[in-house]
């Protein structure tokens, strides 16, 4: 009870940056976050206090937000639903994150005129952490949009509402693609794909875009930024680098000869990273052959006693159990059916792969290459329940096939019917503050998560590692 109290206060006074930023204006470089698995930290490559005052933390549109508002240091540059269900009791539903022009479940009939008709109108918010996102379908899409089911009442079939949980907006050096359906690295949208001969020029590129949309549309700016406020957002961003660096039975994640925390993510960024690295189809650029050893924080803890006599016991078993999720992480075989982008692009209807398949890029755990599939998170029937959200009918011109999904994705940006469902995976550090998890928030927690795989591949994880699992991805 009093480590739960704790971390409640701590998780006010960090979420207090965004409220009351006169008590802050620089934090210190490593300023260690709470969570329910430990601290997290973020490292500036600068290496120097993180300014609060920049253009990332400035309200550079009409309704009071800045980047700042969706992308806080303590939810791993995220947010966590925890924290601004905290934030609307602190402000009764005031704080800038609350406005119906995305905010909400929908943008129109909702009332905001009381406490309680706030927190019904942003409950979707509050309860998984979504933002609601406005796309218009392709003028040439390959499908038509029979009907939209939305029980919040942005019914529209031409311009669809999709409920997305915010990116991180760190370690993004990592990226092979911006945004859960790429729209801000698409020739479709005027960004560029994000390639190995481009990189990082174009991933530059795409984030000074995605900054420019941002405040445009979540922030209702009536004045595009400036090159030069882009340019403070993009080099203030790319200089983040975030992990868990400490874990409350386990001790420090870099103790022992251990590489958790962020200082070795400092060090494997360019040109150690590269677009295409350790690609298990062939698409690496320098012909390596894909290893699905993807993680290898934690080998140390393998080969090398440590010492601490009053909590010995308590550390040795959490830092055992961390390693064994690591070794399943890397080393469990799962059978794929049915992932589009995957199973029909290869024409191969079962695959027998690993977590490092589509998570490939090392210690880091996105895809290296722009590779968005569909395992079935959108699917109205998802293991995990998800009739918070609308249900989109859409239809193939040409076929006639009907497919019913909660998103179509990539879809919206390329308008092909093979990519409806498909969103990418994204980086897997600084997890355990920034629950829930998947693009539409419906893993409310790591044991979720696991529990959507078992169900959709039929893993049959044991409860021993299902736990070490959560052990493992608590401590990236």
């Amino acid at each position: 009870m009093l480590r739960k109290m704790n971390y409640t206060l701590l998780l006010v006074i960090g979420g207090s940056l965004g409220i009351l930023p006169a008590m802050a204006q620089r934090l210190p470089n490593r300023f260690p976050f709470p969570n329910a698995a430990g601290l997290l930290e973020t490292y500036n490559t600068r290496n120097e206090p993180i300014d609060l005052n920049g253009p990332f933390f400035q309200a550079l549109g009409t309704n009071g937000r800045s980047c700042g508002s969706c992308h806080r240091p303590g939810q791993g540059w995220s947010i966590s639903a925890d924290e601004v269900r905290i934030r609307f009791d602190l402000t009764q539903g005031r704080d800038p994150i609350f406005r119906t022009n995305d905010g909400s479940t929908c943008d129109h009939d909702i009332d905001t005129s009381t406490v309680q008709a706030r927190r019904k109108a942003y409950r979707l918010l509050l309860k998984r952490g979504l933002i609601r996102i406005a796309l218009t379908v392709p003028d040439k899409a390959e499908f038509n949009v029979v009907s939209v089911v939305n029980p919040y009442g942005c019914d529209d079939t031409q311009t669809l509402s999709v409920y997305r949980r915010p990116l991180p907006a760190t370690n993004l050096r990592f990226l092979s693609t911006v945004m859960w359906d790429g729209r801000e690295s698409s020739a479709q949208t005027g960004t560029q794909k994000i390639t190995y001969s481009t990189n990082p020029g174009d991933l530059l590129a795409d984030l000074a875009h995605q900054a420019l949309d941002a405040v445009s549309g979540h922030a209702q700016g009536s004045t595009p930024l400036t090159a030069q406020q882009q340019q403070e957002i993009v080099d203030f961003e790319t200089a983040l680098v975030t992990a868990q660096a400490y874990d409350y039975r386990a001790g420090a994640l870099d103790g022992a000869g251990a590489a958790g925390g962020p200082m070795p993510i400092a060090r494997q960024t360019m040109p150690a990273f590269f677009i295409g690295i350790n690609d298990p189809l062939g698409g690496n650029p320098k012909g390596t052959p894909f290893t699905p050893v993807v993680f290898n924080l934690f080998d140390a803890w393998a080969n090398k006693p440590w010492v601490d006599r009053d909590t010995w016991e308590r550390r040795q078993d959490r830092r055992a159990s961390i390693l064994r999720g690591q070794t399943l992480f890397n080393s469990k075989p799962i059978t794929v059916t049915g992932v589009g982008g995957l199973n029909d692009d290869l024409n191969l209807p079962s695959m027998q792969v690993t977590c490092g398949t589509c998570h490939d890029s090392s210690n880091v755990g996105n895809h290296s290459l722009s590779v968005p599939l569909n395992i079935g998170v959108s699917d109205p029937d998802s293991p995990l329940g998800v009739n918070y959200l609308p249900v989109i009918t859409l239809q193939n011109k040409t076929t006639y096939e009907i497919k019913r999904t909660t998103d179509p994705g990539r879809a919206l940006i390329t308008g092909q019917w093979k990519d409806i469902g498909k969103v990418k995976g994204p980086i897997l550090r600084g997890l355990a503050s920034r629950a829930p998890y998947f693009h539409n928030g419906s893993a409310k927690s790591l044991g979720d998560v696991l529990d959507f795989y078992n169900a959709r591949f039929n893993i049959g994880f044991t409860a021993q590692e299902k736990e070490d699992l959560i052990a493992f991805l608590d401590a990236l």
